[in-house]
């Protein structure tokens, strides 16, 4: 929660937060549910507070900061229903709080190995890969391929901003992703709600689902933490790539890493080739990311991960094994 003490937005945000929760609280007739001395649980854009419902049934409470993902989480867990991803029981739209189904947080797939992970990945991707209907939330989404065909625009220019940190040929490999998967002409009947950053920490078990010593499978998780859009699936692979680098193998890393690629996409239905085109490109943006604010941790990672699934891995890295893992890089 630290990041946002870094701007005016941020720490207004921060010290609105006990107000908002004792709001939520109020209106929706909540009891927190923390162990004395605990603290609410916190993750990237927000906190969950863990609470009891009038009846006494568990629940988690979320407030999140109000930015574009957090608006449109909502209406993606609506739409999903439970299935596949956290069930949502109430919201709002203006505190950006929403009451969801209690899920195990001591319990996620970065636990489960990743043979079993990639069957209970898999599964969970089918049950969110819905296609647009008639209802309403739809509207809310940003399209994936708009997305890429902005990238097209920006890429280059903050290549050349930054110094050019890294080859001119791993930004046109990006380049080409984009122009390829993400033109107009690419939005299709086949488009579908795509979770967006459905790595290894954003599944969480279901409490007591599956017993000690069972084999995971897709019905003991779900999915948190959205950051829904509309497009190809395979949009969806490419954390899982970046996630987890120091379970590849000491030798080949390169090579288990497009297995890795291969084998998740393969259990959720996917075309591992597209898969690893778009991980190209959403890594080749995620480092440029990282080089503007300077954290060269990161960027190493996703200077590793593209150039390796680009064919090339650029000289100079340091071994995947010794890349920080997000959120650790600085």
């Amino acid at each position: 929660m630290a990041r946002y003490m870094r701007d005016r937005a941020g720490r207004t945000w921060l010290d609105s937060l006990p107000g908002l929760l004792a709001d939520r609280l109020e209106q929706w007739q909540l009891d927190v549910d923390l162990a004395p001395g605990s603290l609410p649980w916190s993750g990237h854009g927000g906190i969950v507070v863990p609470v009891r419902r009038e009846d006494g049934s568990p629940a988690a409470l979320k407030i999140a900061f109000p930015q574009d993902e957090a608006r449109v989480e909502r209406h993606a867990l609506a739409l999903w229903g439970g299935h596949g991803a956290v069930a949502l029981l109430a919201s709002d739209a203006e505190s950006c709080a929403m009451l969801l189904e209690r899920l195990d947080a001591g319990r996620s797939l970065a636990d489960v190995p990743l043979d079993d992970g990639a069957v209970v990945w898999g599964g969970l991707v089918r049950q969110l890969g819905l296609a647009p209907d008639h209802r309403p939330e739809w509207r809310e989404f940003a399209h994936i391929a708009a997305r890429a065909e902005q990238w097209s625009d920006e890429l280059p220019a903050d290549w050349d901003q930054l110094g050019r940190p890294f080859p001119r040929w791993l930004l046109e490999a990006a380049l080409e992703v984009c122009q390829t998967r993400g033109t107009v002409g690419r939005r299709s009947a086949h488009d579908l709600l795509v979770h967006t950053d459905l790595h290894f920490l954003n599944v969480l078990a279901r409490p007591g689902i599956p017993p000690a010593g069972a084999v995971p499978t897709a019905a003991g998780y779900a999915a948190i933490d959205p950051q829904p859009m509309i497009g190809e699936p395979e949009f969806a692979v490419a954390p899982l790539l970046w996630n987890r680098l120091a379970d590849l193998p000491a030798s080949q890393a390169g090579a288990a890493l497009l297995r890795r690629c291969h084998d998740f996409s393969s259990a959720a239905g996917l075309d591992p080739d597209v898969a690893r085109q778009w991980c190209i490109a959403r890594e080749v943006e995620n480092a440029l990311g990282y080089a503007a604010q300077g954290r060269r941790g990161g960027l190493a990672r996703s200077l590793w991960v593209s150039s390796t699934l680009a064919g090339k891995t650029l000289d100079g890295l340091p071994d995947p094994h010794a890349l920080p893992e997000p959120g650790h890089d600085g």
